[in-house]
Parts: C-alpha cells; structure tokens; sequence
C-alpha cells in the first residue's frame, strides 16, 4: 500500500508468524521478499529507497481499546538487516485503510476510527476515513505533498503525546551542544512521535530551505551529529551497532522563499518552519511524519533552536518540506502541554500478493582464493 510519501508492504500476522521459525526469523523472511543485500533490491519488491523499502505485522489487538497492533520495519536496502526501533506515520495511515479494508474493524455508517498501537514503540495512534452509509473506500481524490498520486483521505492523529518539556526533552534541556572538529552545533532533542534531533541549520551554514542535492553534501556530518545525539538521548552505549533509524535526524531554520524538487515556488509566508530531515542514509524527500510530530512538539516549547520561527495561527503549525507544505493540527491543554498531533494524508491499496522468499545465496569465492 502506498501511505502518504511512503510505500509499505503490509503482511497479516496470521500468515507470518507459522513460518517465523522455519524461514530463519523475521529479519530473514523480509531482508529476503524486499531484495536486500543488494542497492537495486533486484530479487524482491523493494525499491531501493528508504521510503519504499518498509514493511509492518499486523495483528488484531486483545488490548481493550485498540484495534490492531502493527510492528513496524525498516528494511535496509544494501545490507540483510532490519531496524526495528522506530515508527512511521505514513504507514500508519495505510495500515489503518488497510485494517478497514481487511475486516479488522467494524464499519460506521459516517467514518470509522481504526485505533492502532505501534508495538517498536507503544505509541498509540487513530486513522479516521469517511465511510458514508458504511460503504468502504477504495480509491480517492486526496492528495498530499511529494506525490502526485490521490488516495483515500486518512486523518492520522498520535495521542497520548503528554508532551511538557519534562517528559518531550529526554537531555533535560531545551537546546543542547555537540562539538565536532572544534564546531559546536546546536540541537532540541525530542521525544514525540519519535526520537529526533533538530540541529540548528545556520551552524551548518544552512537556512534549513536548501534542496536536497545540497542537505547531502552534508550527510557524513549529519550522521556523525546522528551518531552522538543517540549516546545523549540515551538511545545507545559507546561500541554500540550504529542505527540509521533513530534518532530522526534533521535540520531547522526560519521560514524562507524555495523552490520544491517539482519546481514549485514556496513563499516564506506560506509555512512557518523550515525542516530537511534524513531518512536512514539519504535526506527524506519530503518528512517522515513521526518527524513532523517531533517539530511540532518541540515547538511548543520554551527555547528550542525553533524558537526563531513564529507560528501565525494557533492550534496548527505549517512545515515546509522539500515535497512542500505540510499542514499540522496541534491539540494542547488548558495549560499548554502538547495532547495530540494530527495530519492529513492519503492512502491507497497497490496490489494484494503472495511473495515468494528464499535464503540468501553464498558469497561467490574469489578467484584463486585458497581453499
């Protein structure tokens, strides 16, 4: 299914979990189905990019008041492995279609709610979809930035959020510094759709508006940024394997004139925030959008290397992404704490099909290697 900017295969846990121990593991049955080991992913359904080399398990949910458990993954493209510590928001939004359209859930006469629980990271989400008379949609005319695709229209929202400057900054502190090669950076470390760090685009040299050919001459310095935002966030010990997934990694600046990669002029008056994430080892070509939670919530505190921007109407907050404009919904307490992040997507069913998997084959031996 297509959710959003991202591409998911979405499998039935009734149909993985008896063939777990006989395919050798999780990891091994998608490295496997998405081709990977191998840049192209030739030999499976991946398309050798982050955003559609994603896969979720999903489940019915014995939890009282959830309706299905989804397990999200990340399936790396040059390497046989899997990230299994994040969550992605545009798969939510396929995953609760896909949850309406598989029968996990009863149908309402107006629009269902399909409740949902990310079991990488126990957050809880709602994908509400009209369903006029309790018919059940499967083409729509929605559309969002990044894609010229329409879909059905998804509202996604992330509850539970709570999010204070007590429990969003994991550092304690609105702002922290990392030095690297005697340059000091700084970065708003959050923890609100999913861990993320938001290094201030000028102490790159950046407004945080560039394209994305120039955000990746800048990769070796965001992974290393990435790499030492993990040990403070407390997401990984010195020696640890290195994760591309999280912390969400990106880049943060004041509203400014750009141009989207479809050659779309965007005014500085049009959004409110400028953000260039990374996505695994690549810049995102539009924003993961448990990342925009994480903009979004750090917005509303005090003191964030976002403090520069100023959002022009309450209760929402306008990003913009090299794919254009997102649009946040923001719900806050009497008191100012952040409850709840929705945005509005749009989903669509590709194709249902049966994946054939194998083992990996054997390195092929060098010539004249000794035996």
């Amino acid at each position: 299914m297509r959710g959003g900017t991202s591409k998911c295969w979405l499998f039935n846990a009734f149909d993985v979990d008896p063939l777990i121990a006989q395919a050798g593991g999780l990891d091994a049955i998608l490295t496997s189905a998405f081709g990977s080991g191998d840049p192209r992913q030739l030999d499976g359904v991946g398309g050798g990019s982050s955003t559609t080399s994603k896969a979720a398990i999903v489940r019915r949910s014995s939890e009282p008041g959830i309706d299905v458990d989804y397990l999200f993954a990340q399936v790396a493209i040059g390497d046989r492995r899997v990230e299994w510590g994040s969550n992605c928001g545009n798969c939510a939004t396929a995953i609760g279609l896909y949850a309406l359209q598989s029968g996990f859930v009863p149908v309402d006469p107006r629009a269902t709610t399909v409740r949902m629980r990310n079991q990488n990271t126990g957050a809880i989400l709602h994908a509400e979809i009209a369903t006029p008379g309790g018919m059940i949609p499967t083409e729509g005319d929605a559309a969002v930035p990044g894609t010229s695709a329409l879909g059905v229209p998804v509202g996604l929202t992330f509850t539970g959020l709570a999010a204070g400057a007590t429990t969003l900054l994991p550092t304690g502190a609105a702002a922290d510094q990392i030095s690297i090669a005697d340059h000091a950076y700084r970065a708003t470390m959050v923890v609100a759709g999913a861990p993320a760090a938001l290094f201030d685009a000028a102490d790159l040299g950046l407004t945080g508006a560039e394209d994305n050919q120039t955000i990746a001459e800048h990769l070796p310095l965001l992974l290393r940024l990435r790499q030492e935002s993990s040990l403070r966030m407390g997401l990984s010990k010195p020696g640890d394997p290195i994760s591309h997934a999280i912390p969400k990694v990106g880049v943060v600046g004041p509203p400014a004139n750009y141009r989207t990669s479809a050659g779309v002029d965007i005014s500085a008056d049009d959004y409110d925030v400028s953000v260039r994430m990374l996505s695994m080892l690549a810049p995102h070509p539009a924003i993961g959008l448990t990342s925009a939670v994480a903009v979004a919530a750090a917005s509303t505190v005090a003191g964030v290397v976002t403090a520069n921007t100023q959002v022009r109407w309450p209760g929402s907050l306008r990003v913009g992404t090299p794919a254009g404009v997102l649009d946040v919904d923001l719900a806050t307490s009497a008191d100012g704490i952040l409850e709840s992040v929705t945005l509005h997507r749009a989903a669509r069913r590709i194709a249902s099909a049966e994946l054939f998997v194998t083992a990996p084959a054997p390195a092929p031996a060098l010539v004249g290697s000794a035996r």
